[in-house]
């Protein structure tokens, strides 16, 4: 009888593990992320955020520290040699094109929790962001209960990078 346990006990346990059920850690994000996705949810009315091929990567350090940068892949070259140089319409591109923050993070009850220093967005200064997360191999995707597009929902996916 105790063998059956042991055997049915290990038979969950590994059907627990492999559907990502176990509680992440802070350790198991470490490393650099690429991006993949960031879809954007307004209403039922699903779009990608940043276009259908965006710029990004997320870093997560072993000391707690984390940096996200996102961009369009198709955002347009300022005129002249500086950024100063934009127009409004290049300026306002840029703004709707791209996040960036960076700060601490842990994970707490399968979310990241994001103690953003500063950003891009700057109502997000000095806040945190949580995010709840799955981690299935090398990829991770989180969602986004307030979109910083200004409403709506997202899920952003990343992929691992070697």
């Amino acid at each position: 009888m105790r063998s059956k346990f042991t055997i049915a006990t290990m038979a969950i346990l590994c059907s627990l593990a492999s559907s990502g059920a176990f509680a992440q850690t802070a350790k198991d994000l470490v490393g650099t992320w690429k991006l993949v996705s960031n879809v954007l949810d307004r209403d039922g009315q699903k779009s990608d955020q940043f276009g259908p091929s965006p710029n990004g990567v997320l870093f997560f350090e072993s000391n707690g520290r984390y940096a996200l940068v996102i961009t369009r892949s198709d955002l347009k070259k300022f005129p002249g040699d500086g950024r100063s140089s934009g127009t409004p319409d290049n300026n306002k591109e840029v703004v709707n094109g791209s996040i960036g923050h960076f700060g601490t993070y842990t994970v707490e009850d399968n979310a990241i929790v994001f103690h953003v220093e500063h950003a891009t967005f700057p109502n997000w200064d000095g806040g945190t962001q949580k995010r709840p997360l799955t981690l299935k191999g090398e990829d991770l995707s989180f969602f986004v209960a307030t979109a910083s597009a200004g409403g709506g929902t997202s899920v952003v996916s990343w992929k691992r990078l070697p």
